[in-house]
C-alpha cells in the first residue's frame, strides 16, 4: 500500500472515530409513556386538572457532557383532556387555547447545566397562543436502562407559568393566574 493510501485511510478511521465520539444518544418521546398534566385554580375554591394527550419530541442525552444535549417537546392543544368534552371544547376556543390558530404548544432548550448527578437546569423557549417566552426548570432524570421495549430513559420536572403572559387572559378571578405543570417524559433510544 502506498504513502497516500495509508494516509487516505488513517484519515477515514480518525473522521469516523470523531464522528462516533460526537454522536449523542437520541431519544424519542414514547407518547403511551409520557405525561403533561397541569393543575390551575377554579373560582378559588378548588383545583382544575387537566392534561396534553400524545406527547411529541426528541431528548438528545449524554450523561457524560449534558451541555451538549437538547430537549423538544411539542404538544398539540387541541388534544387538552380534562375529562369533561364540553370544558374540553371551550378550552380550544380563542378564550383560552385557540387551537385552530395556534395548534401547538412546545419547548425547546437552548442550554442544559448539570446541578447534580440526576438534577439538571434546562433553559429554553416556551411557545404558545403565539407567545414565545425564556425559561429555566430543572430536570430530574429518573433513569435509564435497557428494556423489553428498547433502551429508554425518563425524566420528570415541575414549574410554574402565569397564563397571562402568553396572552390568556379570559375570566381573570373565575380561573386562576398561576399554572402548574408537571412534565413525565420516556424516551426510546433511537
Amino acid at each position: 500500500m502506498n504513502k497516500l493510501a495509508v494516509s487516505f485511510a488513517s484519515l477515514v478511521i480518525v473522521f469516523a472515530a470523531a464522528s462516533v465520539a460526537q454522536a449523542q444518544p437520541t431519544f424519542k418521546v414514547d407518547p403511551v409513556h409520557s405525561f403533561v398534566v397541569f393543575k390551575i385554580n377554579h373560582l378559588g375554591v378548588g383545583n382544575a386538572w387537566g392534561r396534553f394527550n400524545d406527547p411529541q419530541g426528541t431528548v438528545v442525552w449524554d450523561d457524560a457532557d449534558p451541555t451538549k444535549g437538547r430537549v423538544e417537546v411539542t404538544l398539540q392543544t387541541a388534544k387538552i383532556d380534562t375529562g369533561n368534552q364540553k370544558r374540553d371544547d371551550h378550552l380550544r376556543s380563542p378564550d383560552f387555547f385557540n387551537a385552530k390558530q395556534f395548534p401547538t404548544l412546545s419547548f425547546k432548550s437552548n442550554s442544559i447545566a448539570k446541578k447534580s448527578d440526576t438534577e439538571f437546569d434546562v433553559t429554553g423557549d416556551l411557545t404558545f397562543r403565539g407567545v414565545t417566552k425564556p425559561i429555566t426548570v430543572t430536570v430530574t432524570k429518573v433513569g435509564e436502562k435497557e428494556t423489553q421495549m428498547g433502551h429508554r430513559a425518563g425524566w420528570e420536572t415541575s414549574f410554574t407559568v402565569k397564563r397571562s403572559e402568553f396572552g390568556m387572559t379570559f375570566t381573570p378571578g373565575g380561573v386562576g393566574e398561576e399554572v402548574e405543570i408537571v412534565v413525565s417524559i420516556e424516551g426510546v433510544k433511537q
